[in-house]
């Protein structure tokens, strides 16, 4: 058992699988499972209102899902044939067998799928970690992307915002164990208050509708036996992307991508830093910034219309490709 394993996971998902709710499809989505060797990933499409579409694919976040590009997938419709991808062990996705939830293990998986379907060069888009796993296939694989959209993406910072600290604590051996201990009697509704008090600029705007969606998708996840796993190598991953260095480091991969890039920062953002903006739009050589003030971590969320409208100039700007 790794370091990063909390106890009893490898028993529980050798035990029989308990009964866990269906993952939500919104209306206009479909689900589908693509089977990889040694990965399986649920990826959720928006199908184009016209042939011959360009293809996007929508990658999310840390302890987030494909449900986190519901919002906005609708508004490009006349625009992209778009798809969202469950990474291994988030939405409904099942580990990959490897157990390799770092960076580049997330970057091959999106790899792995794009070159399997074919759809390559995408409009890419990534949201936190989302981001820097699409920053990642920008850079090793410029064939494969045609624009790339990122919105917060978890590039390394020297001075890590406070909010971030404890999904980096996360990361180290034996606190998860201790987090989930302490936190056992906590519903699903606190924790999601909490994880939306974290993501949103303002959570006063989320609708009921919304947050009961929200809930329900929590409860669901925690019946998961590698919910905690994933998000514990997960998080690790990112610690373990920001100390690297040379040509594998994320911002000397941030400029060596060759697509257009079209950043979004939030102001209010609690967990990438709104100053990131500045270095992100020189470490990109060809790049547009986007800054919403009242945003948070998910302005795709929380200001769809804005980032989509925002993507549209930068198709206009290409012209219209």
């Amino acid at each position: 058992m790794s370091s990063t394993e909390l106890p009893g996971i490898e028993a529980a998902a050798a035990a029989v699988a308990p009964t866990v709710s269906a993952v939500r499809i919104a209306e206009g989505e479909k689900l589908r499972s693509v089977e990889l060797p040694g990965l399986t990933l649920t990826v959720r499409s928006r199908p184009a209102e016209a042939a011959g579409t360009a293809p996007a694919l929508f990658v999310h976040g840390l302890g987030g899902s494909s449900q986190n590009w519901s919002a906005m997938m609708p508004l490009l419709a006349d625009t992209l044939d778009s798809e969202a991808v469950d990474l291994p062990g988030f939405g409904d996705s099942p580990p990959p067998d490897d157990g390799n939830y770092s960076v580049t293990g997330h970057a091959r998986a999106v790899i792995r799928l794009l070159d399997a379907g074919g759809r390559g060069p995408v409009h890419l888009f990534g949201n936190s970690l989302g981001g820097a796993v699409a920053t990642r296939v920008a850079a090793v694989r410029p064939d494969l992307v045609r624009t790339l959209t990122l919105i917060s993406p978890a590039l390394p910072e020297i001075r890590v915002q406070r909010p971030a600290v404890p999904t980096a604590l996360l990361a180290l051996p034996g606190v998860a164990s201790l987090f989930v201990r302490l936190t056992q009697d906590w519903t699903a509704e606190q924790r999601t208050r909490g994880a939306m008090a974290l993501c949103y600029g303002d959570p006063a705007r989320i609708s009921d509708e919304a947050f009961r969606h929200a809930v329900a998708e929590m409860e669901r996840r925690l019946e998961l036996p590698y919910f905690w796993d994933a998000m514990t190598r997960s998080a690790r991953g990112i610690v373990d992307a920001y100390t690297l260095g040379g040509q594998h480091g994320l911002w000397r991969q941030a400029q060596r991508v060759l697509s257009p890039t079209l950043l979004v920062y939030g102001g209010r953002d609690q967990l990438v830093s709104y100053r990131m903006a500045r270095r992100a739009s020189a470490a990109f050589r060809d790049s547009r910034l986007l800054t919403l003030p009242d945003a948070g971590h998910v302005a795709m969320m929380e200001y769809p219309e804005a980032v989509a409208q925002a993507f549209r100039e930068l198709l206009d700007e290409r012209g219209g490709s």
